[in-house]
């Protein structure tokens, strides 16, 4: 399950942050989750909340929200949006996409105190 390591990353990017601008804890994570991640939801929060025990994020809410998928096709050229990884591209059919957006896990903000 690699969404309890992304989650581990995630609370050591907080534990680190909270170090460099002082705050003792998390009150909620908004993390944006990509379509073409491959992250299952509910195995994330899950894990998040395993993760948190303990930590200055226990007890913290976890909001989730969906990043598009896009690539850019080389051979109509243009930027389009793409819902699966073996998508071709939905303008002109064709393989050549290059995937630009919505692979990753990113914290977008948080609430802290």
């Amino acid at each position: 399950m690699h969404e309890m390591a992304l989650c581990e990353y995630v609370l050591q990017v907080l534990e680190e942050e909270a170090g460099r601008q002082g705050y003792a804890r998390v009150e909620r994570v908004r993390l944006e989750v990509g379509a073409l991640s491959c992250v299952e939801k509910e195995a994330l929060r899950f894990s998040f909340e395993a993760v948190a025990r303990g930590s200055l994020a226990e007890g913290a809410l976890l909001e989730l929200r969906d990043a598009p998928g896009q690539g850019w096709c080389g051979m109509c050229e243009e930027t389009v949006t793409v819902s699966s990884l073996a998508d071709p591209c939905p303008r002109c059919g064709g393989f050549e996409l290059t995937l630009t957006r919505g692979l990753g896990l990113r914290i977008k903000d948080l609430d802290v105190v």
